[in-house]
C-alpha cells in the first residue's frame, strides 16, 4: 500500500483497502486512513471500521463524540436515533450523525464501512 504523511507532504494518499492491517478498536477493528491529531488536526480522522457479530452479538448505545460521516461497503447495520427514527443501513448507504447525538447500534450482518470523525 502506498502512502504518505502530511509532516512530507500535506496530505495522506492510500491506494488500498487492507485488512490485514487492522488493529483492535473500542469495538471490532479500525484501519486507519488518518488517526487522530495528524497533520496538527486533533478533530480530523478517518479509517475503515470493520465489526462482525460475534464481536456485537447484542445492540449497544453509542453517543456520537464527533460529527461523523460513513459509508457502508459491505454488511448492514441498523442505527436508531433516539427518540427518532430507525435506519436500516446496507452496501452503499452513507449517513451523517452531528457530534452528542445519540444512538443504538444492531450489526445485522457483519460489516465493514468507511468514516469520518471531524
Amino acid at each position: 500500500m502506498m502512502s504518505t504523511t502530511p509532516a512530507a507532504t500535506g496530505f495522506f494518499i492510500h491506494d488500498a483497502f487492507e485488512p490485514e492491517k487492522y488493529e483492535p478498536f473500542i469495538l471490532g477493528q479500525v484501519q486507519w486512513v488518518r488517526r487522530p491529531g495528524d497533520g496538527d488536526r486533533p478533530a480530523l480522522s478517518a479509517g475503515f471500521w470493520h465489526v462482525t457479530t460475534e464481536e456485537a452479538p447484542e445492540p449497544f448505545d453509542l453517543l456520537i463524540e464527533a460529527d461523523e460521516t460513513l459509508h457502508i461497503i459491505e454488511g448492514h447495520l441498523r442505527i436508531e436515533i433516539e427518540g427518532g427514527e430507525s435506519f436500516d443501513l446496507t452496501a452503499g448507504s452513507v449517513a451523517s450523525f452531528n457530534k452528542g447525538t445519540r444512538t443504538r447500534w444492531t450489526v445485522l450482518k457483519d460489516t465493514t464501512e468507511f468514516f469520518v470523525y471531524s
